[in-house]
């Protein structure tokens, strides 16, 4: 049976750190419409950040732009949620999945983003074209 979406938000954020937490605060308020336990809201937070954070620092590189984000709730308890910035691309999605591995040239990034947010997920893609952006796309079920 082919699950239905319940309902939908779409919002455009200024890629700066301080909205990170506006973010979090959006989607995971729009994610509580399903009822998710305390830990299952706890690694939305935690997807989000790592995600938010990314654009800052490794599409935009501190320098500016726009984070859009779509989320979707869904009638089999799940939410969909895209992430999407239009920076510099990732060059190797397979070498940045790899933890550890950073972009930084200072190195003080710890490399775990992308893996992290993979690891939460229940579904994970991330699509990206070099000097066009990145979309990263995520499923996680409630109650599973």
């Amino acid at each position: 049976m082919k699950t239905k979406r319940i309902n939908k938000i779409e919002i455009k954020i200024p890629a700066l750190s301080k909205n990170e937490s506006l973010a979090r605060q959006i989607v995971c308020s729009f994610a509580s419409q399903l009822d998710p336990t305390v830990e299952e809201i706890g690694d939305l937070r935690v997807i989000i950040s790592e995600a938010v954070t990314n654009c800052v620092v490794h599409a935009y590189r501190l320098s500016g732009g726009y984070i859009y984000i779509s989320a979707g709730l869904y009638d089999n308890n799940s939410i969909k949620i895209r992430i999407r910035d239009t920076g510099c691309g990732i060059e190797d999605i397979e070498k940045c999945m790899q933890p550890f591995f950073t972009t930084d040239p200072a190195g003080e990034r710890g490399g775990m983003g992308l893996p992290i947010m993979k690891e939460l997920s229940d579904k994970f893609k991330v699509v990206s074209t070099p000097g066009k952006g990145t979309t990263v796309t995520l499923c996680k079920k409630f109650g599973a």
